[in-house]
């Protein structure tokens, strides 16, 4: 019989965990304030999908260039430091854009840039921000550590969108300040953390070094399942782009509107993250990541449909549950089933196949509903959604058969 959970106060007194999930949901709060912000004010200057797209492919394209030798810099060179770094410019051009709105001198192709700043920050920012967590709390307690940093994102996620409506009410120079105010606070406290890990031996940036995740990868198919199954369901289920076109010409709805679409996600993620911090998944955890890949796709599917925004709330927030439970299943196989000297490298695959295809869901999306119209493009992801699950059970008979979390070692998986 497993052991029983261990009560929530130890794992708060590991030192530096509230340092670094707090640096982390300040980080995602911000995000999220500029993503309302940005798709509101692009849509307002360009009335276009396309240029919605456009913004996510604006963050793609410097996640595809710059993420391998960030997963290398971050094996090679202070973690905490790129992060610091990173947040540090972030903040810098958060305030910008709010010097910019407030002098009606922001345009689209000025926000396209600096969405492009944003986006090769993450790229060195996320590979290293990621290794953090493995280095505080033991692997017994992994899974709930990351309900837990799951949940705080969450809390973030949704305070994001929906002060984001409100203030944007209040002009756009107020929403990047106060992103500029949150990038400096989880700046702060990244620099505050105290992080111990193994010396890691250094290696010099041939091709083979750069790209080893890969090769790591290749060797591991059930770790590869897992990050390639989240790639292709937020690739094609990326509904979120849509959600400014929803709430202005579907739902009829306002900024508030918006704010609300954008945070039910993260309402229904916190529901699920708050349990599983309390409970985590116990057998079978690749069959759960399985069912939940295919609830998201079917709540996709029902959201293109809906005409009422009580129906699409509720579906956002169930796709937002659902999609927890497979960062989840993914996390632990990635960070608990990869030697802390590849950890890096093996995550900046990671947020390739994951972090990068929000943004070029974005763009596929935009392109698709510029073409075909917003609701058939967001159908037709969620059904891709469920033809993909189907075929990655079959593909992956590893994952399928995954049993409990915190048995994951590197010689596990």
């Amino acid at each position: 019989m497993p052991d029983a959970p261990a009560p929530p106060s130890p794992l708060l007194r590991h030192p530096g965990l509230v340092a670094v999930i707090g640096a982390r949901a300040l980080s995602a709060f911000a995000g999220q304030v500029q993503a309302v912000a940005v798709g509101w004010q692009v849509y307002a200057l360009t009335h276009s999908a396309a240029a919605l797209g456009f913004v996510g492919l604006a963050q793609f394209l410097p996640m595809v260039a710059f993420i391998f030798p960030a997963g290398h810099a971050a094996d090679q060179h202070n973690r905490q430091r790129i992060v610091v770094t990173c947040q540090t410019i972030e903040l810098l051009a958060a305030a910008f854009m709010a010097y910019a709105s407030f002098t009606h001198q922001l345009n689209a192709t000025m926000i396209y840039g600096l969405v492009a700043i944003f986006g090769t920050c993450k790229a060195f920012e996320m590979p290293a921000q990621q290794t953090f967590l493995p280095s505080i709390v033991p692997p017994a307690l992994f899974p709930r550590a990351t309900a837990l940093s799951s949940s705080l994102f969450q809390v973030a996620s949704i305070a994001g969108p929906s002060l984001g409506g409100l203030l944007y009410g209040l002009g756009a120079g107020v929403c990047y300040s106060l992103c500029a105010i949150s990038f400096a606070i989880a700046a702060l406290a990244t620099w505050s953390m105290v992080i111990t890990s193994p010396a890691r031996p250094r290696q010099r940036a041939t091709l083979a070094a750069v790209f080893g995740g890969i090769a790591f990868l290749r060797r591991k198919p059930t770790m590869l399942g897992a990050i390639s199954l989240d790639l292709f369901a937020v690739l094609l289920g990326g509904a979120t782009a849509m959600l400014p076109i929803f709430a202005t010409d579907i739902l009829h709805a306002g900024p508030w509107g918006l704010g609300l679409l954008r945070a039910a996600p993260a309402i229904g993620a916190l529901l699920v993250a708050a349990v599983l911090a309390r409970h985590p998944l116990g057998r079978h955890a690749g069959r759960w990541m399985f069912a939940s890949v295919a609830v998201f796709g079917v709540a996709t599917i029902l959201f293109g449909f809906s005409h009422s925004i009580a129906v699409s709330v509720l579906m956002l927030a169930i796709l937002g549950g659902a999609d927890v439970v497979s960062v989840m299943v993914r996390g632990a196989l990635v960070q608990l089933g990869t030697p802390d000297e590849m950890r890096g490298r093996v995550s900046a695959v990671n947020m390739l196949f994951i972090g990068s295809s929000n943004q070029l869901g974005e763009f596929e999306s935009g392109m698709l509903a510029a073409v075909m119209g917003p609701v058939a493009a967001v159908v037709l992801g969620g059904v891709g959604t469920l033809v993909v699950t189907g075929i990655w059970m079959g593909l992956f008979p590893g994952l399928r058969k995954l049993d409990r979390l915190e048995d994951i070692t590197t010689d596990t998986v």
